[in-house]
């Protein structure tokens, strides 16, 4: 299991090893955009140049071989909804998306779906055996309403199963540089039934690390996917801010990155 590295005509994405669909996370590398949103920004609502994020877009989606229009996205509020999508949801770039979720699921072929990110943790979920795949969007809020325990379930719907299920959960903010109160690792805690050993460094001045990628991590392994069906990033969007966008490090003045997963015939 490992993060790759690929270009694909300049963009710069990273993929998995592990997942046999087509997928990508990716980088701030390869796009159009300007100044303090240079160069890959996928994201129209914080202040970019509409037609540069429109050409990003098509760039990101020229990946999975489709247009613009061709795509299911998620619209994330921080909470655990998961939809099923369809070609019926296929979103039109730079549209209002209908309904909110921070997660998305589907059966069908031939549709990319994605979710966006900027610290947070992008999950992508793969069941090649029964042809369900899932992008989802893991900020610790919506990690602890049990998203991931959501996302299973809307995929075991579709036929999937927990011990077939491979996840790759992608860069996003580290342990190194996700500093809390003591509301999130209490939240982890209860979310996670205590079995958080490992996922916290406490701090002298009361402030505590937390891994957010590995508590999710634990949590897939609670629902059933084996750990050998987990690969983990191991870049910090805070650190690596030169290559991802970070919430935390730009303080909101940023992009957004993004992780999709299309499934194709060949995968299952």
């Amino acid at each position: 299991m490992a993060f790759i590295e690929e270009n694909e005509n300049g963009l710069v994405y990273m993929r998995s090893t592990l997942i046999g669909a087509r997928h990508a996370f990716t980088t701030r590398f390869g796009g159009v955009s300007e100044g303090e949103f240079a160069s890959l920004n996928l994201d129209s609502g914080r202040g970019d140049d509409r037609s540069r994020v429109r050409e990003n877009y098509r760039r990101f989606c020229a990946l999975f071989g489709v247009g613009i229009d061709d795509a299911a996205v998620t619209h994330q509020v921080h909470k655990n909804e998961v939809r099923i999508v369809t070609a019926a949801d296929r979103h039109v770039c730079m549209s209002e998306t209908p309904y909110k979720a921070d997660g998305i699921v589907t059966a069908e072929k031939g549709l990319p779906i994605f979710c966006f990110v900027a610290d947070c943790v992008p999950v992508l979920l793969w069941d090649g055996e029964h042809g369900v795949a899932g992008a989802i969007h893991c900020g610790w809020r919506s990690s602890v309403s049990d998203i991931l325990k959501n996302a299973l379930e809307a995929m075991a719907s579709l036929g999937a199963a927990p011990e077939s299920v491979r996840a790759a959960l992608g860069p996003s903010i580290g342990r190194c540089c996700f500093e809390t109160d003591d509301d999130v690792p209490d939240a982890v805690t209860a979310w996670l039934s205590g079995d958080v050993t490992g996922l916290f460094d406490r701090r002298a001045d009361g402030k505590t690390m937390v891994d957010l990628r590995a508590a999710n991590a634990r949590r897939l392994m609670q629902l059933g996917v084996p750990a050998s069906n987990i690969d983990i990033s191991g870049e910090c969007t805070f650190c690596s801010h030169d290559k991802y966008w970070s919430h935390r490090y730009t303080r909101g003045r940023r992009g957004s990155q993004a992780a999709g997963i299309m499934l194709e015939d060949a995968d299952r």
